[in-house]
């Protein structure tokens, strides 16, 4: 296991996955577009789930090439890059299951977003996480919920729209999964903890 930590903390392996992270952050935000658009100005912070948890994710991966943590944006990161990769692969699988049909961008969808999910976890030996950040970056996942499923301001699966209440059940639990899983990985294994250096 350790030649994956090697790789992991290998500066051209980093530059390549900021590369490769900063690329869909912005197809993410040009993705939510039409419905940004349409947002009003107080939520739009909210609205484009998976880009902001991989804009968290570059600007830690940013910090790791200068030899630094920022462990706000790693609890930001690793709890929502976890939970909307989740939450993004299950919602287009049930389109499939509800439509008969996976189209291409599906499975671009779902194997981008899986990735995103695991290399969130992959990086948690590096974070260097308190409790603190991880209680904020709670309240802002929590807070994201609220937006969206009160607010109604969720991403759109119109074939979805009929479930939104069974979606918003499942979402909240999946936060309360992403906290408790961050927690454990950055807080109950300390022998796990790498150096960049």
């Amino acid at each position: 296991m350790k030649w994956l930590y090697y790789l992991l903390a290998n500066r051209s392996f980093l530059l390549l996955l900021l590369v490769v992270n900063v690329v869909g952050t912005i197809y993410g935000y040009y993705w939510y577009r039409f419905q940004l658009a349409e947002t009003p100005a107080v939520f739009l912070a909210f609205v484009p789930d998976s880009p902001t948890a991989s804009l968290f994710f570059v600007m830690v991966l940013f910090a790791f090439l200068l030899k630094r943590n920022w462990p706000l944006f790693e609890a930001l990161a690793v709890i929502t890059l976890f939970k909307y990769g989740i939450w993004a692969v299950v919602m287009n699988i049930l389109v499939y299951a509800k439509t008969g049909i996976m189209e291409m961008a599906a499975v671009m969808l779902i194997v981008s977003h899986g990735a995103m999910a695991i290399q969130g976890l992959l990086y948690t030996p590096f974070y260097r996480i308190k409790v603190r950040h991880l209680l904020l970056a709670g309240i802002w996942t929590f807070h994201n919920d609220v937006i969206d499923y009160v607010f109604l301001m969720m991403p759109r699966y119109q074939v979805l729209d009929q479930y939104i209440p069974e979606i918003g059940y499942f979402t909240f639990w999946l936060s309360v999964i992403s906290v408790a899983v961050v927690y454990y990985l950055t807080q109950k294994q300390p022998f796990l903890k790498w150096n960049l250096s």
